[in-house]
């Protein structure tokens, strides 16, 4: 069985965000890309950040940025983590790294997906991050066949991501990759792109954490 921390994606709603933060978890992640229904602007409002505490970290999601834009929008909106979603290179996440902030590197997966491949990521990233391929570089409420991570060893803690629901709670306690160390939710817990229903995630991750 695992435990895993609890990552929540997609937030930008002030009242929302602040229900979220009283169930503790994680990781907030806000979406820096322009073309997703969850984009926060370049620029988070202060009074999201302040609601924020310390123990809670944030998190922000880039596709293909460049790097001023990445680090303009680690330092206006004190960021603590850096997910890259789209094709950044290892030495761009390199980059990133050295501007003080942890680095996750998502990886979209289906059945065709060459894990091998993120070798190459392994000295310029924290974490990595494991999405269900899709058009939309994530979001799409699809999950991949997690039976496929049990395949390999992983030198990196792996974020979970992809469709996520809380019917899925119960089998993810079950999992037995010991890589895997954050779930991340967000669509499935949706009313509206970047408004999360609050009593669906509490029950998730009453269940994670029990």
């Amino acid at each position: 069985m695992i435990k895993p921390k609890i990552k929540v994606c997609g937030m930008r709603e002030l009242e929302n965000i602040r229900e979220l933060v009283k169930l503790e978890p994680d990781y907030i992640g806000f979406i820096f890309y322009g073309k997703s229904p969850r984009y926060v602007g370049k620029k988070i409002p202060d009074e999201i950040l302040d609601a924020i505490p310390s123990s809670i970290k944030k998190v922000g999601v880039f596709v293909n940025a460049t790097e001023r834009e990445m680090k303009n929008a680690i330092t206006q909106n004190s960021l603590n983590v850096v997910q890259l979603h789209g094709n950044e290179s290892p030495e761009m996440c390199q980059i990133i790294r050295m501007a003080g902030v942890e680095v996750i590197k998502a990886f979209p997966v289906d059945e065709e997906f060459d894990f091998h491949s993120i070798q190459r990521y392994r000295e310029s990233c924290g974490f990595y991050l494991f999405d269900t391929k899709t058009p939309q570089h994530g979001g799409s409420g699809k999950q991949f066949d997690w039976t496929l991570l049990d395949r390999h060893s992983f030198t990196k803690p792996v974020f979970l991501s992809g469709g996520i629901g809380l019917e899925d709670a119960e089998k993810i306690v079950q999992l037995k990759n010991k890589d895997i160390k954050v779930v991340d939710i967000n669509s499935r817990f949706e009313t509206e792109p970047g408004l999360k229903d609050i009593e669906k995630i509490k029950k998730f991750i009453e269940i994670i954490r029990q």
